[in-house]
């Protein structure tokens, strides 16, 4: 298992909700603002192409995008 095998993870779990509701990081940094988040456009780019974010900014983006439930098994199945 690569060591970025969890990043590579977090990022595709976030950059998967934000696609089922049609947004963009734009969009991400504007509903961020919203609940008191103070990240740009190109953080927001950054931390999600390297996967090293904190789980706090992870529960703050699905919390801001408006994630009620999230079904881990697509990402954890074992092949």
């Amino acid at each position: 298992m690569k060591d970025n095998t969890w990043e590579n993870t977090a990022a595709s779990l976030l950059k998967a909700e934000l696609a089922k509701r049609g947004m963009k990081y734009p969009d991400l940094e504007e509903k961020l603002k919203e609940i008191g988040g103070n990240y740009n456009c190109s953080v927001i780019r950054q931390k999600l192409a390297r996967g090293t974010f904190t789980a706090a900014f992870l529960l703050q983006c699905l919390k801001a995008i408006g994630v009620k439930n999230l079904n881990l098994t697509e990402y954890f199945n074992e092949n």
